[in-house]
This record gives structure tokens, C-alpha cells and sequence, in this order.
């Protein structure tokens, strides 16, 4: 059994900063590109940020510039660091992982159960 779990969202004001943390625990061998996804009221998921296991790392064009994307393979865990904040910011986001586990043949996607940010004055 493998596990997402998100913490570091909340309520800041616009230009404010966030960091968002997301640890896997349980039964894995190895894991493989680390995301963080939103999803805003009435609008579809959209990919944020990626890091890959040898940490190369890509960007919606919305949040490049303002946030960073980074992991510690030491501990499992990815972290989004959010500065300069915009009203637009305002999602749940989810936090994502490709797993190979220690009884698995093959890698799979495993998800957070999302944070809330909220950017507002």
C-alpha cells in the first residue's frame, strides 16, 4: 500500500508565498517523476509542475518564474514552493507520483488527497 500525502496549503494574501509538501510512505522500491496538478471550481486538472528522478524540471507557462518544483529522495517527498501569489493561484492542488512498489512488475500513478490554496485579500 502506498500513500500521498499533502500539507502546506491555506489562505494567503495575493503576492503572498506558500509551501506546499507532499511525503509517499508504504511499500515503495523506487519512485519516478514526482507532479503537482490543480484543479480550480469548474475547471479541468491541469499539470502545474514536474520534477523527474534525476531532477529535471518543467513549468505550466501560468506559474514559471514564480514557483519551484524540487524533491528529497532521502525522505520521498516533493515540495512546491509558491511565491508572489495570485488570485488565479486559488485551486486545489494534488500532488502526483509515478511508484514502483517492493511487490509490483510495473510502475503506477498514485495521487494526494489535494490541499487547498487560497489567494485572497
Amino acid at each position: 500500500q502506498v500513500q500521498l500525502v499533502e500539507s502546506g496549503g491555506g489562505l494567503v494574501q495575493p503576492g503572498g508565498s506558500l509551501r506546499l509538501s507532499c511525503a509517499a510512505s508504504g511499500s515503495i522500491s523506487s519512485i519516478g517523476t514526482m507532479s503537482w496538478y490543480r484543479q480550480a471550481p469548474g475547471k479541468q486538472r491541469e499539470l502545474v509542475a514536474q520534477i523527474t528522478g534525476g531532477g529535471s524540471t518543467t513549468y505550466a507557462d501560468s506559474v514559471k518564474g514564480r514557483f519551484t518544483i524540487s524533491r528529497d529522495n532521502a525522505r520521498n517527498t516533493v515540495y512546491l514552493q509558491m511565491n508572489s501569489l495570485k488570485p488565479e493561484d486559488t485551486a486545489v492542488y494534488y500532488c502526483n507520483a509515478y511508484i514502483l512498489t517492493y511487490w509490483g512488475t510495473s510502475g503506477s500513478d498514485y495521487w494526494g488527497q489535494g490541499t487547498q490554496v487560497t489567494v485572497s485579500s
